[in-house]
């Protein structure tokens, strides 16, 4: 083992930069170099990782870096010419060529170079100007531009000015005077341009993770263990006549947890819900671009599957299904649901140590088996065209939200004996039945968010989207069972508007978003400002986003809020959706930060100026 690591590197080339080490790097897509500090080197993938003067952070090949020296010895060499040079020009200077002014009317050596200068800087400009902004693409992008803020159609007016700006500099480089050593350096900066566009977009090779997230090993080992004892304790809590925090509930006989039709009904449930997916019905879209350039598509038809589960469901209550058995064994449901998530989770980490390294999450490769197991190892695990974390992301867990919500609402009517449900279930169900509604109608939405397009899947969001989903969020209903809230039709009105202005916030933010990434040139968004980034986005700061960093998160903790007060004051028990969600959020609006800051650099220093509250106003 020993002797082969040394043959690797005995035959690895040594690095041509050291950190630390101020050098010209060429920006991805050009053919232009900007001074660049060398951070870091990838022994592996032979990858330069060098940040740019406004914070941006990118890897590079040895090939595409320069010293600054070679660049100050070339612009000496040709500002200056050999004696020989000069007395073979003088004799060439008698026969005139017709595009050579007249004798009488030589420009002096003055003028000549304000003419190369302005030339210089007019070609300068224009490929700098020329990439719109708006576009998600970075391979176009040049820098960025002198303006912090733009409109989403300026682009376009500054395309359409530079057009004659174009045609002058083509008359000039036609028609001006210049010697044969300066057509040479022409003819081989545009054969670099042409031979670079040729070549194919090189793939990013994904490196080691080196900022371990939820506390690292030993975060993620407690959490693997946290997680499903606490959806059993809440369980467990609710079954109690008196669930306060200093009454712990007696744990059951193990035989008593697992029942295997039960984990048959899951199993069915879940491969029920595949099948819904695996339909050809709905549109086919691209998703966010990969580190390697590619995109993978995806098939929109959550909400047909929603349309068919309901059919199913109504079928089953025609013929007098008793859905209250979801009720009476909830429990054994959850254990079975949980161990279908733990072997789904061992069966994605063994299937990722043979994916290409490309494929791999850059936030789950750290080499370490519990982080890597917990965050997930691969990024867009796929059997075919079955991509597994898209189809767990909403459907199995968030339709099953849903049934669970449903069989909570008829346990109550037959232990209570009523003819209709109780003000409070109907709240509950209703509010979250429109939530999960709206998630399946804007499903092309979730391609965007920060669980698709960097995490893993793994543990965390297996056991998240297949257990904690369907059997935290239910919890509220689960309550109302066992501990029947009486409210006033007063009260329920307040707590609707309460659940319709969080919902407002929420689903008008992510809109603006969402339509904003889609065509930022969309003349509804003329009136939205934002600050461009070296990344070819735009950072809103007017609109929802110029109110608040994360307004979908504000509205999301304050439609948390209304689903727990139909439950009353009684107990806190009902209220660890909200307490939990907000915990959630703020952890993930840091991590949103962080990322941000890395992506965007300087870009998002300036929005954090511009818009200084994070979740809620007037909190920092």
């Amino acid at each position: 083992m020993v002797l082969l690591k040394r043959d690797c590197v005995w035959k690895m080339p040594s690095r041509k930069f050291a950190d630390g080490e101020v050098v010209m790097g060429r920006w991805p897509g050009s053919v232009l170099y900007y001074e660049v500090q060398v951070t870091s080197y990838d022994d592996v993938a032979h990858l330069y990782t060098v940040k740019y003067k406004d914070g941006t952070e990118l890897a590079l090949k040895e090939s595409d870096i320069r010293s600054q020296s070679s660049f100050k010895h070339r612009k000496s060499q040709s500002s200056s010419s050999s004696p020989s040079r000069r007395s073979s020009s003088r004799s060439r200077s008698r026969s005139r060529s017709p595009g050579r002014p007249a004798k009488g009317r030589r420009r002096s050596a003055s003028q000549s170079r304000e003419h190369k200068e302005d030339k210089k800087k007019t070609i300068q400009e224009t490929s700098i100007a020329l990439p719109k902004p708006s576009e998600n693409n970075t391979k176009r992008y040049n820098g960025e531009p002198e303006s912090t803020e733009k409109n989403a159609t300026s682009c376009i007016i500054l395309e359409q000015k530079l057009k004659p700006d174009l045609e002058i500099k083509r008359v000039l480089e036609q028609y001006s005077l210049r010697s044969r050593k300066d057509d040479k350096k022409k003819e081989e900066i545009y054969s670099e341009k042409k031979t670079f566009v040729a070549v194919k977009p090189i793939e990013k090779v994904s490196t080691k993770t080196k900022e371990m997230e939820f506390g690292g090993r030993i975060g993620t080992f407690m959490l693997v263990l946290f997680m499903p004892a606490t959806v059993f304790y809440l369980l467990l809590m609710c079954k109690q006549d008196d669930p306060s925090l200093l009454n712990f509930p007696p744990l059951p006989a193990l035989e008593s947890l697992w029942d295997w039709r039960v984990f048959g009904v899951i199993l069915l449930w879940f491969f029920l819900q595949a099948a819904f997916y695996l339909l050809p019905i709905g549109k086919v879209v691209e998703g966010l671009p990969l580190s390697s350039g590619r995109k993978l598509q995806y098939r929109i038809n959550g909400f047909y599957a929603f349309i068919l589960t309901a059919a199913a469901i109504g079928v089953l209550l025609y013929f007098e299904f008793e859905f209250h058995y979801l009720y009476d064994h909830l429990m054994q449901f959850a254990v079975s649901a949980a161990a279908f998530s733990l072997a789904l989770s061992i069966y994605l980490y063994v299937r990722s140590l043979k994916a290409p390294e490309e494929e791999l999450a850059p936030g789950g490769n750290s080499g370490y088996f519990i982080y890597d197991f917990f965050t997930g190892h691969e990024l867009n695990p796929r059997i075919g065209s079955f991509d597994l974390k898209y189809f767990c992301e909403l459907r199995p867990g968030l339709i099953g939200w849903v049934v669970i919500n449903l069989a909570m609402l008829l346990a109550e009517m037959k232990i209570h004996n009523l003819s209709v449900p109780s003000l409070s279930m109907i709240l509950v169900n209703s509010f979250q039945l429109l939530y999960v509604v709206d998630a399946l109608w804007n499903e092309e939405a979730v391609l965007t968010t920060m669980d698709i397009t960097h995490d893993g899947f793994g543990f965390m969001l297996a056991f998240g989207d297949l257990v904690w989903v369907p059997f935290v969020y239910s919890l509220q209903a689960f309550y109302l069972v066992g501990h029947p809230t009486t409210i006033s039709w007063p009260v329920a009105a307040a707590i609707t508007v309460l659940n319709c202005i969080g919902y407002y916030i929420f689903r008008s933010a992510n809109s603006q978003k969402n339509n904003f990434r889609r065509n930022p040139a969309d003349p509804k968004l003329a009136n939205l400002k934002f600050i461009p980034t070296a990344t070819g986005k735009g950072l809103l700061v007017t609109g929802w986003w110029g109110f608040v960093r994360h307004p979908n998160y504000l509205g999301d903790i304050i439609m948390a809020l209304a689903w727990s007060l139909p439950c009353g004051f009684n107990h806190i028990l009902p209220y660890f959706y909200v307490i939990y969600f907000i915990c959630l959020l703020v952890h993930r609006e840091a991590r949103d930060e962080h990322h941000c800051k890395q992506k965007y650099g300087l870009a998002w220093e300036r929005y954090c100026q511009r818009v200084p509250y994070r979740i809620f106003p007037y909190i920092y």
